[in-house]
């Protein structure tokens, strides 16, 4: 990976889940139960119709609020505070990490399809608070959902974001088909590289494993 291929970023933009902790840490597990809990109450369904309209929400709108919103006009926010309200006993520091995002030239963003009051949470809870600029949630993208274009849109514009400038990190491959389309440098942040259909679909430049190290071969 060259060093030279970021040496024009000033923006660095990273999503929240999977990206700045590790998958080992489950903190979805507590998310999706009362994700799952959620749909049961409003859609008065069992809980195998719950988890089936969340996989048919998540794949269909890209989040299971945006499939609630859409089918069903559920209000965002209650959903939001409720759905978040997990704890954080799973996640450690990570002073390298911090030390290496901390190293990185320019702006430094967070951008999640979470709530950014969750984000704050989960950036103390690493040991990675005061390092970023901004913090933006789904609510600041008018609750529309990564990966639809239009929510990047107005999260950049608020930010100021210039997307030849800027770099994104992100979990979800499908999330970084905008920010390509938009002239940014997209990175894969997973434990397992991408799956062929996604790998044929070109807009994944970089991938890696191990988020730390990665920054660490573009800060030295």
């Amino acid at each position: 990976m060259p060093r030279t291929a970021f040496t024009h970023v000033d923006t660095w933009v990273f999503d929240l889940d999977h990206t700045l902790y590790p998958p080992s840490a489950r903190l979805f597990d507590h998310i999706e139960v009362r994700m799952t809990a959620w749909v049961m109450d409003v859609l008065k369904v069992d809980k195998a119709e719950a988890d089936r309209l969340r996989v048919h929400y998540w794949r269909t709108h890209g989040t299971t609020l945006a499939g609630l919103m859409r089918e069903h006009d559920v209000d965002p926010e209650p959903y939001l505070v409720d759905v978040h309200d997990i704890p954080m006993d799973s996640l450690i520091p990570d002073p390298l990490l911090a030390a290496r995002i901390r190293a990185l030239p320019g702006r430094r963003i967070v951008y999640t399809n979470g709530s950014a009051p969750y984000a704050e949470r989960v950036l103390d809870a690493r040991g990675l608070s005061g390092l970023f600029d901004a913090i933006y949630g789904v609510e600041h993208a008018g609750f529309l959902p990564k990966p639809e274009r239009a929510a990047f849109d107005r999260v950049f514009a608020t930010d100021g974001v210039i997307p030849a400038r800027a770099a994104m990190f992100e979990d979800d491959p499908r999330n970084l088909a905008a920010p390509f389309a938009m002239g940014m440098r997209t990175v894969h942040v997973a434990p397992d590289p991408l799956a062929a259909d996604h790998a044929e679909a070109g807009h994944v430049e970089y991938h890696t494993d191990d988020l730390s190290h990665f920054l660490s071969r573009l800060t030295g």
